[in-house]
């Protein structure tokens, strides 16, 4: 991507936590690992897939026949990685690869450590390199590395799939970290706030006012380029009150957070409400902006004191 010297650039995180319970299936799987044994679970076909589920995906029938297979594989398919990102197995370069387990029918996504990408090939022998400290989870398999030996002859053996203390439940971090640079319109937008002004774009063909701008009218798909000042002041339309803290944000809940039509405004943007109880917030409350000191953006809004907008007046733009 090519930018200039004024060129507007910011990272950019989306971050949460996924919080499930497990059932009987991933449960065991999952105690396997920190206990040191990899199960799989076999179909009514015969075949034994590793990592299991919990649903043959051929037949949808229910899966709950769990085998123990060996923590030797071969490499099924792969790819180098030269620059892991934070949070990936290893520190330095490895390999992403697909290992079928001694005993299974199907791979498991991990990585491998090896010096470099010459040293791994489609066909070669891994085995697990199992973590210091094992929690149950796939992290428990610290990685792959490579292995001389020869692929096991012994068959999967059953397994009861109990442990003591199983592991019931999982919290995985979804986390995307990206840098969003913005294109003209939104440039110009971003510009004005940090003047304090609210800045759209009218669409030449229907009128409307887009805020914030998208360079383009997605109701008549053409270029938007007349900048059209709105607000300060506008009117919520509708809203939701937050109960739950986010991470990282430092506001007392519940707090609301409302769709605002600023006047002049062909569309709502969204915003904080303060200055007035979480249950007095209404439709139809006129609000206006509160910067704060050095603040880009408005900080949230809060009433006017106005008397509440007429429905009619803003019902179009709910």
């Amino acid at each position: 991507m090519t930018t200039t010297p004024d060129t507007l650039r910011a990272p950019l995180v989306v971050e949460f936590p996924f919080t499930r319970s497990l059932g009987p299936v991933q449960a065991a799987f999952l105690t396997g690992l920190r206990e040191r044994a990899v199960l799989g679970v076999r179909t009514e076909g015969g075949q034994v897939l590793v990592p299991p589920v919990e649903y043959d995906p051929v037949t949808a029938a229910e899966l709950r026949e769990l085998v123990e297979v060996e923590p030797t594989g071969t490499v099924t398919t792969w790819a180098w990685n030269p620059e892991p990102r934070p949070g990936q197995p290893l520190g330095t370069s490895f390999a992403w690869v697909l290992v079928r387990l001694d005993g299974a029918d199907t791979a498991l996504l991990h990585a491998l450590d090896a010096p470099g990408p010459d040293a791994v090939h489609t066909g070669m022998r891994v085995r697990i390199r199992w973590a210091a400290e094992r929690t149950g989870a796939i992290t428990d398999i610290a990685c792959f590395e490579p292995h001389e030996g020869e692929q096991e002859a012994s068959r999967p053996r059953p397994h009861d799939g109990r442990f003591a203390e199983p592991v019931t439940g999982i919290t995985a971090l979804a986390r995307l970290d990206y840098t969003y640079s913005p294109g003209r319109a939104q440039s110009a937008y971003l510009h004005a706030l940090a003047e304090r002004r609210t800045v759209g774009e009218r669409c030449p063909s229907c009128a409307k006012v887009y805020v914030p701008p998208r360079g383009a009218c997605p109701t008549c798909g053409v270029a938007t380029t007349e900048p059209v000042e709105v607000g300060p002041r506008g009117t919520v339309t509708t809203f939701c009150i937050v109960n739950i803290k986010a991470k990282n944000l430092d506001i007392e809940v519940p707090y609301v957070y409302a769709h605002i039509a600023l006047d002049g405004a062909g569309l709502a943007l969204h915003g904080r409400i303060g200055g007035i109880p979480y249950d007095q917030v209404r439709m139809g409350l006129r609000v206006e902006p509160v910067w704060s000191e050095d603040g880009r953006f408005p900080d949230h809004y809060r009433p006017t004191g106005e008397p509440d907008a007429d429905y009619d007046t803003y019902k179009e733009l709910l």
